[in-house]
């Protein structure tokens, strides 16, 4: 039995509990736009605004990133699986089938998208088998009311509406973002 294989599937399958969103972290060197799926993306502060998202140390993507020193995050929306797929595959050409545009600082923002986070490469972190990026916010995009693509337990997903009069406020609302 390999015990390594099998704390590392247990592991996946217990942090996989964990809902989260679905971004592409996106690039341009000399013309030539680069990006990623990422579900390791976060706020991280707001004064000053800092974002984090963690690349694989085998990521092809990641020392172009890091080389250029600008990055955009594209949160996608719901119905953005395929562009998912596109970019969380290995080569291929990931804009081929994207609509996009530059960003104020020339990373690609992708078409549909529900915001996008524009930012420049503050600190790099070696953490195991990942990096442990964080990018200060240099812009941001309008929001949208669209619904977020999520990862859960190995697969997208959407959120449902809340019904009519159910959000509600937070006790403390300095311990969120």
């Amino acid at each position: 039995m390999d015990v390594a294989a099998d704390v590392a599937e247990r592991f996946r399958s217990v942090l996989g509990h964990f809902c989260t969103g679905v971004a592409v972290v996106t690039a341009c060197e000399a013309d030539e736009p680069v990006g990623f799926a990422c579900q390791s993306f976060a706020a991280l502060s707001l004064d000053p605004p800092l974002v984090l998202f963690c690349p694989a140390t085998t990521s092809r993507t990641w020392p172009v990133i890091e080389r250029v020193g600008r990055f955009a995050v594209n949160v996608l929306a719901g119905d953005q699986h395929e562009v998912s797929v596109a970019f969380g595959s290995p080569g291929g050409d990931k804009f081929g089938s994207v609509s996009w545009h530059a960003g104020p600082g020339g990373a690609p923002l992708i078409d549909g998208a529900l915001t996008w986070v524009d930012c420049t490469v503050d600190t790099v972190h070696e953490a195991g088998d990942h990096y442990v990026v964080i990018g200060r916010v240099t812009g941001l995009g309008a929001v949208s009311t669209g619904r977020p693509l999520l990862f859960y337990r190995g697969r997208y997903a959407v959120t449902e509406a809340p019904p009519s009069g159910e959000l509600f406020d937070w006790p403390r609302p300095d311990d969120w973002f």
